[in-house]
């Protein structure tokens, strides 16, 4: 199985002709169906080597983390050498399996371990500094704050550093999502928000301008590869898996979904709406992860209708058949249900979306 990066490193070294490559890819979509941009394509395993390399990679890392973890056996708070053994092991590893074997998914677990134990060691050395991690509790939350905030801005450096080795799309997203937590945490100790009763009204907001943020960056990303052939369409596709939740979530809760039962008909509609609407923003930008990210409440809001009007013991079954149903004709008709929407906009905002069918020839 060859990706399209791999396709284009053959069309540099010289061993196809870039006419060969283009007559490839207007095979394969013409096989499919779909335009190639419209499958939204990702490369995450190769062949089982890839899950294979993965399991012994996580065997190695867990031993690490227990390695690391019996060094400070008294400490009560995060185990700084446990951090530093599995970043330094993650980054080891990276230098085989990613810079060299370029393998996916092997390259993307030990992208995370490498962040997750960044951030460890980072925060288990800040307790030590302090002495006492009961000294951090809600009399002195502000001070918490400050620390995860500095080791979020430290984290998010090293992952920028991997990101200069290694180029694993995946790192953009998860130095947004450390940026994001840094910035959220040092307002909130900046703020003296950090003994709020009800943290909710303060992470939510937050969290839904940070979501939005991070759409718009990895729309620069999409906009820059536009017919999504380098490694910019995979880094895009990260950032949106990222955003997506981070705005779902805040929006439902807000209208009252994430407790699963009376949800009122007005809110019903409500959810209804916005995700059709979040639907329209997938279509147009060619991004499923949307739709997926707010899927689950969907289901529960549906489910509760149905249960509201009567139908108690197919309530579950009608919900899936509905969602199913309706997913599955949005996925087999969506290169012309997108040329439709991509059609009725501005031609400015047409040459910045992904390109696309009719769309693309234009």
């Amino acid at each position: 199985m060859y990706s399209e990066e791999d396709l284009r490193g053959a069309v540099a070294s010289g061993a196809i002709s870039a006419q060969a490559a283009d007559a490839l890819r207007a095979h394969v979509s013409s096989g499919r169906g779909s335009p190639a941009t419209d499958e939204e394509n990702f490369r995450l395993i190769n062949s089982f080597n890839d899950i294979f390399v993965t399991i012994a990679a996580v065997l190695l890392l867990v031993a690490m983390a227990g390695i690391g973890q019996s060094s400070t056996p008294g400490l009560d708070g995060p185990p700084p050498f446990s951090g530093l053994l599995i970043a330094g092991s993650a980054w080891v590893l990276a230098e085989l399996f990613t810079r060299k074997r370029r393998m996916a998914l092997p390259s993307i677990v030990l992208l995370l371990a490498f962040v997750g134990g960044v951030f460890e060691m980072l925060a288990g050395f800040s307790v030590m500094m302090i002495g006492d991690a009961g000294n951090i509790g809600p009399q002195n939350n502000t001070l918490a704050f400050t620390l995860i905030s500095a080791s979020g801005l430290l984290t998010a450096a090293a992952t920028w550093v991997h990101w200069q080795r290694f180029k694993v799309p995946i790192t953009v997203a998860a130095g947004a999502a450390a940026v994001a937590g840094t910035v959220m945490t040092a307002l909130i100790a900046a703020l003296g928000l950090a003994n709020s009763d009800n943290p909710q009204n303060i992470l939510l907001p937050m969290v839904f301008v940070a979501g939005l943020a991070i759409f718009a960056y990895a729309m620069r990303w999409d906009i820059s590869d536009r017919a999504r052939e380098t490694r910019r369409s995979d880094v895009a596709f990260w950032l949106h898996l990222l955003a997506a939740p981070m705005i779902a979530h805040p929006l439902f809760h807000w209208l009252g979904v994430t407790g699963g039962e009376n949800i009122s008909a007005g809110a019903a509609t409500g959810v209804l709406c916005v995700y059709i609407a979040m639907g329209i923003v997938a279509l147009m930008v060619d991004r499923r992860a949307l739709l997926v990210s707010a899927l689950a409440y969907v289901l529960v809001t549906l489910t509760s209708l149905f249960d509201r009007f009567g139908a108690v013991e197919l309530n579950v079954a009608l919900t899936a058949l509905v969602i199913g149903s309706a997913l599955l004709t949005l996925s087999a008709f969506w290169t012309p249900i997108r040329q439709a929407i991509v059609g009725q906009l501005p031609g400015e905002l047409q040459a910045r979306l992904p390109l696309s069918g009719a769309v693309a020839a234009a």
